[in-house]
Protein backbone atom coordinates (compact mmCIF):
# COMPACT_ATOMS: atom_id res chain seq x y z
CA UNK A 1 0.00 0.00 0.00
CA UNK A 2 1.25 3.44 -0.91
CA UNK A 3 2.44 5.79 1.85
CA UNK A 4 0.01 8.68 1.31
CA UNK A 5 -1.44 11.06 3.88
CA UNK A 6 -4.86 9.41 3.52
CA UNK A 7 -3.53 5.82 3.79
CA UNK A 8 -1.49 6.68 6.88
CA UNK A 9 -4.52 8.41 8.43
CA UNK A 10 -6.82 5.42 7.70
CA UNK A 11 -4.31 2.92 9.08
CA UNK A 12 -3.79 4.84 12.31
CA UNK A 13 -7.54 5.49 12.60
CA UNK A 14 -8.06 1.71 12.49
CA UNK A 15 -5.38 1.20 15.14
CA UNK A 16 -6.89 3.99 17.28
CA UNK A 17 -10.34 2.41 17.02
CA UNK A 18 -8.98 -0.91 18.31
CA UNK A 19 -6.72 0.63 20.95
CA UNK A 20 -8.27 -0.20 24.31
CA UNK A 21 -6.10 -0.35 27.39
CA UNK A 22 -3.40 2.20 26.75
CA UNK A 23 0.06 2.25 25.25
CA UNK A 24 1.06 -1.35 25.90
CA UNK A 25 -1.70 -2.64 23.65
CA UNK A 26 -0.48 -0.68 20.63
CA UNK A 27 2.59 -2.81 19.92
CA UNK A 28 0.75 -5.92 18.64
CA UNK A 29 -1.60 -3.69 16.63
CA UNK A 30 1.32 -1.84 15.03
CA UNK A 31 3.08 -5.12 14.33
CA UNK A 32 0.04 -6.46 12.51
CA UNK A 33 -0.95 -3.32 10.56
CA UNK A 34 2.29 -1.43 9.94
CA UNK A 35 4.92 -4.15 9.84
CA UNK A 36 3.19 -7.31 8.59
CA UNK A 37 0.28 -6.12 6.43
CA UNK A 38 1.69 -2.94 4.91
CA UNK A 39 5.47 -3.56 5.30
CA UNK A 40 5.98 0.13 5.99
CA UNK A 41 8.52 -0.48 8.76
CA UNK A 42 10.26 -3.33 10.56
CA UNK A 43 9.31 -4.67 13.94
CA UNK A 44 12.75 -3.65 15.24
CA UNK A 45 12.02 -0.04 14.27
CA UNK A 46 8.60 -0.19 15.93
CA UNK A 47 10.15 -1.51 19.16
CA UNK A 48 12.75 1.29 19.08
CA UNK A 49 10.03 3.93 18.53
CA UNK A 50 8.00 2.32 21.31
CA UNK A 51 10.90 2.47 23.77
CA UNK A 52 11.59 6.08 22.84
CA UNK A 53 7.88 6.93 23.14
CA UNK A 54 7.81 5.55 26.67
CA UNK A 55 10.64 7.82 27.72
CA UNK A 56 8.88 10.98 26.48
CA UNK A 57 6.05 12.79 28.24
CA UNK A 58 2.59 12.17 26.87
CA UNK A 59 0.53 9.30 25.61
CA UNK A 60 2.61 6.41 24.25
CA UNK A 61 0.21 5.76 21.36
CA UNK A 62 0.37 9.39 20.25
CA UNK A 63 4.15 9.54 20.58
CA UNK A 64 4.80 6.35 18.63
CA UNK A 65 2.33 7.31 15.91
CA UNK A 66 4.21 10.59 15.40
CA UNK A 67 7.54 8.76 15.06
CA UNK A 68 6.19 6.20 12.61
CA UNK A 69 4.24 8.78 10.61
CA UNK A 70 7.34 10.97 10.37
CA UNK A 71 9.39 8.02 9.13
CA UNK A 72 6.78 7.28 6.48
CA UNK A 73 6.01 10.75 5.10
CA UNK A 74 7.84 13.40 7.12
CA UNK A 75 5.79 16.10 8.86
CA UNK A 76 2.70 15.26 6.78
CA UNK A 77 2.97 11.62 7.84
CA UNK A 78 3.33 12.59 11.50
CA UNK A 79 0.21 14.78 11.25
CA UNK A 80 -1.72 12.02 9.47
CA UNK A 81 -0.70 9.40 12.05
CA UNK A 82 -1.41 11.49 15.17
CA UNK A 83 -4.72 12.70 13.77
CA UNK A 84 -5.70 9.17 12.82
CA UNK A 85 -4.80 7.67 16.20
CA UNK A 86 -6.71 10.28 18.25
CA UNK A 87 -9.82 10.66 16.07
CA UNK A 88 -11.59 7.47 17.28
CA UNK A 89 -11.11 8.39 20.95
CA UNK A 90 -12.23 11.95 20.29
CA UNK A 91 -15.37 10.75 18.50
CA UNK A 92 -16.12 8.17 21.19
CA UNK A 93 -15.85 10.78 23.94
CA UNK A 94 -18.15 13.16 22.08
CA UNK A 95 -20.70 10.43 21.29
CA UNK A 96 -20.91 8.83 24.71
CA UNK A 97 -20.14 11.71 27.07
CA UNK A 98 -23.80 12.36 27.81
CA UNK A 99 -24.78 8.74 28.39
CA UNK A 100 -21.58 7.44 29.97
CA UNK A 101 -22.66 7.98 33.55
CA UNK A 102 -25.84 6.02 33.00
CA UNK A 103 -24.09 3.24 31.07
CA UNK A 104 -21.27 2.57 33.52
CA UNK A 105 -23.61 1.32 36.23
CA UNK A 106 -25.30 -1.30 34.03
CA UNK A 107 -24.37 -4.95 34.56
CA UNK A 108 -23.94 -5.61 30.83
CA UNK A 109 -21.49 -2.75 30.44
CA UNK A 110 -19.53 -3.97 33.47
CA UNK A 111 -19.34 -7.41 31.84
CA UNK A 112 -18.03 -5.85 28.62
CA UNK A 113 -15.36 -3.93 30.55
CA UNK A 114 -14.33 -7.11 32.38
CA UNK A 115 -14.02 -8.98 29.08
CA UNK A 116 -12.04 -6.17 27.50
CA UNK A 117 -9.74 -6.15 30.55
CA UNK A 118 -8.89 -9.80 29.90
CA UNK A 119 -8.12 -9.00 26.26
CA UNK A 120 -5.91 -6.11 27.34
CA UNK A 121 -3.96 -8.39 29.69
CA UNK A 122 -3.32 -10.78 26.79
CA UNK A 123 -2.08 -7.91 24.60
CA UNK A 124 0.19 -6.66 27.40
CA UNK A 125 1.67 -10.18 27.71
CA UNK A 126 2.27 -10.25 23.93
CA UNK A 127 3.95 -6.85 24.16
CA UNK A 128 6.21 -8.06 26.98
CA UNK A 129 7.11 -11.15 24.95
CA UNK A 130 8.00 -9.04 21.89
CA UNK A 131 9.95 -6.44 23.87
CA UNK A 132 11.76 -9.14 25.87
CA UNK A 133 13.16 -10.92 22.83
CA UNK A 134 14.41 -7.65 21.35
CA UNK A 135 15.62 -5.95 24.53
CA UNK A 136 17.20 -8.59 26.79
CA UNK A 137 19.91 -9.71 24.39
CA UNK A 138 23.15 -10.03 26.35
CA UNK A 139 24.64 -10.10 29.84
CA UNK A 140 24.61 -6.30 30.17
CA UNK A 141 20.88 -6.02 29.39
CA UNK A 142 20.11 -8.96 31.71
CA UNK A 143 21.93 -7.19 34.56
CA UNK A 144 20.04 -3.94 33.83
CA UNK A 145 16.76 -5.87 33.78
CA UNK A 146 17.36 -7.72 37.05
CA UNK A 147 18.63 -4.59 38.82
CA UNK A 148 15.71 -2.50 37.60
CA UNK A 149 13.21 -5.20 38.55
CA UNK A 150 14.60 -5.43 42.09
CA UNK A 151 14.59 -1.65 42.47
CA UNK A 152 11.01 -1.46 41.14
CA UNK A 153 9.90 -4.12 43.63
CA UNK A 154 11.32 -2.08 46.50
CA UNK A 155 9.34 0.92 45.20
CA UNK A 156 12.06 3.08 43.65
CA UNK A 157 10.18 5.69 41.57
CA UNK A 158 9.90 4.72 37.89
CA UNK A 159 11.35 8.06 36.77
CA UNK A 160 14.57 7.29 38.64
CA UNK A 161 14.72 3.82 37.10
CA UNK A 162 14.34 5.24 33.59
CA UNK A 163 16.88 8.02 34.14
CA UNK A 164 19.32 5.59 35.76
CA UNK A 165 18.94 3.08 32.92
CA UNK A 166 19.49 5.80 30.33
CA UNK A 167 22.65 7.03 32.09
CA UNK A 168 24.03 3.50 32.51
CA UNK A 169 23.29 2.77 28.84
CA UNK A 170 25.11 5.93 27.77
CA UNK A 171 28.11 5.11 29.97
CA UNK A 172 28.21 1.53 28.73
CA UNK A 173 27.90 2.68 25.11
CA UNK A 174 30.77 5.13 25.40
CA UNK A 175 33.07 2.65 27.17
CA UNK A 176 32.15 -0.31 24.91
CA UNK A 177 31.16 1.21 21.54
CA UNK A 178 31.65 -2.04 19.60
CA UNK A 179 29.29 -3.97 21.92
CA UNK A 180 26.66 -1.21 22.11
CA UNK A 181 25.92 -1.40 18.37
Amino acid sequence: MQKTFWNIYKTFFKIGALLLGGGYVILPLLQSEISEKKCWTTMDEIVEYYALSQSLPGVIAANISIFIGHKLLGIRGAVAAITGIITPAFLAIILIANILEELVGKHTVQSVFSSVAVGVVILVILTIKEMWSRSITDTFTKIIFITTLILALIKVPPAWLIIGSILIGILYGTKNPEEAE
